[in-house]
């Protein structure tokens, strides 16, 4: 029989505040579920780089700010160019995760005043509303929220409406993990490898926007529904304004995620994706450096987030170097290659 998925505390800075309080002090007492050994996973992807295909550069801005708050998603970085059909995005364990003995995923709620959030009220729930024995999905639906619950989650001919949140597990070896995090009425996900041998688990930490990125308070993307086939561990992201995307997961170790996505058409007058995270301090951040390949570069730059000018870039890598007390175990994350038709 499956077990029940706890509520991960990463999630809590996605609920207003006072929810989210409540929710990280009956959370901390769940029992949480044994994560999987290493096995790699290929599924069918539709939209695997191709090895021949020219690189093409996209252009990233910075909007990236200071902030004291730990659980405010200060930075944000967006991927914008009309040309792009195909790209992949890649959580990838940070470089010094091997040496890592205590981690830390606790939410941080110093200096936090989100007090005028807004707040649409819900009847809370839980439900498995798809299960196999090694892949199902979870969904929650919280007592509020920014936004209202009313995009439907589709598997097959059953559509599940009403849900805040959903969560993506698989059992390898007996064990099972919670791997990929969508939030349905925003648009927002986090993903994460399977667990190093010597850890429990591990935290979820930037999270990521695919399709047309509006802002309405903050970045978001508007859907219409999403779909998921579990044949391939496809997604199907169909937008509110029009046309869709695929998000299929391609690969899963104890080393990375890979995500290969697929857009049916051009994103015009909004970036087509988006990184968001935070950063306090170096010591206190889920990004806190990141490198980029230019066109024409001999090789990689990098830098600190908060001084990152944007610009053209091929591939981009957002993470830590050293660890932080803030999700010490969350994922580094990488975008690119982008390709066109």
């Amino acid at each position: 029989m499956i077990p029940n998925a706890p509520m991960d505390l990463q999630h809590l800075r996605r609920l207003p505040a006072g929810l989210a309080l409540l929710l990280a002090v009956l959370a901390a007492s769940a029992v949480g579920v044994a994560h999987a050994s290493a096995q790699t996973h290929s599924a069918s992807s539709p939209a695997a780089p191709s090895p021949s295909a020219p690189p093409l550069a996209v252009e990233v801005r910075n909007e990236s700010e200071p902030v004291l708050c730990a659980e405010k998603d200060n930075v944000a970085l967006t991927f914008a160019s009309p040309q792009v059909r195909r790209f992949r995005i890649q959580a990838v364990h940070p470089a010094y995760l091997g040496a890592l003995v205590a981690d830390r995923t606790e939410p941080n709620w110093t200096a936090c005043d989100m007090s005028g959030d807004p707040a649409f009220p819900a009847a809370p729930k839980r439900v498995t509303f798809f299960e196999t024995p090694d892949l199902w999905l979870t969904g929650y639906t919280f007592p509020a929220f920014w936004r209202p619950a009313s995009v439907p989650v589709r598997v097959g001919d059953t559509a599940t409406e009403g849900l805040h949140m959903v969560q993506l597990w698989v059992r390898r070896d007996e064990r099972a993990e919670e791997v990929l995090v969508f939030y349905p009425p925003d648009g927002y996900w986090r993903a994460r490898p399977l667990a190093p041998p010597h850890l429990a688990n591990t935290a979820y930490g930037s999270s990521f926007l695919l399709g047309p990125v509006e802002t309405e308070g903050r970045p978001l993307v508007k859907l219409k529904e999403i779909a998921f086939d579990p044949a391939t561990r496809t997604f199907t992201l169909a937008f509110a304004g029009g046309g869709s995307a695929r998000l299929a997961l391609s690969a899963l170790d104890r080393e990375s995620m890979v995500l290969d996505v697929s857009l049916d058409g051009p994103v015009t007058g909004h970036p087509f994706a988006a990184l968001r995270s935070m950063y306090v301090t170096a010591f206190n951040a889920d990004v806190a450096q990141v490198a980029w390949r230019a066109p024409g570069a001999k090789g990689w730059a990098e830098g600190d987030i908060l001084d990152f000018s944007g610009g053209p870039v091929l591939d981009l890598w957002a993470g830590r170097l050293a660890p932080s007390r803030h999700n010490t175990s969350a994922p580094d994350m990488v975008f690119g290659p982008f390709e066109g038709p």
